[in-house]
């Protein structure tokens, strides 16, 4: 039997982080949400005191990441996260304001696996994040390795 998927948020804007959760929640995602506002308490969370992930052994995890942090970049904590034997099959949703071209090749690239530019306008982001809520109910998510 497999555990139940905790979605690890990486959102440095608190609005931002609220609208997410409160939207994901209208989807009918009841999984438990573990904030986190800067990449050094996420990366610590992730990986562990040792730094090896072995924490994460078994638990399902999926990962939603703001590329914009305050101290350090999301594609560095997705690189870390793809690296790691134990967390490499972890699914990374990247959701961030930045649209360019190329950093969007380069977390697909690195292991994103979806990337979703965050609409300005308020209705289309809510509508945007119900509609990953929906596909946040029926995607199947690994364990993490031994």
């Amino acid at each position: 039997m497999s555990n139940p998927v905790t979605i690890i948020m990486i959102e440095d804007d608190e609005g931002h982080a609220r609208l997410i959760e409160r939207n994901i929640r209208r989807s009918g995602v009841n999984n438990a949400i573990l904030p986190f506002t800067n990449g050094t308490d996420a990366v610590s969370y992730l990986f562990g005191p040792d730094g090896s992930g072995t924490d994460q052994k078994g638990k399902a995890l999926l990962i939603l990441l703001d590329l914009n942090l305050p101290d350090m970049t999301g594609i560095d904590i997705l690189k870390r996260v793809k690296e790691n034997k134990h967390l490499k099959s972890t699914p990374v949703v990247v959701l961030t304001t930045t649209d360019d071209s190329q950093e969007i090749k380069r977390c697909y690239e690195f292991g994103c696996n979806v990337y979703i530019t965050k609409p300005v306008n308020y209705e289309s982001f809510a509508n945007a994040i119900r509609q990953l809520g929906l596909f946040f109910s029926v995607i199947q998510v690994p364990q993490a390795a031994a």
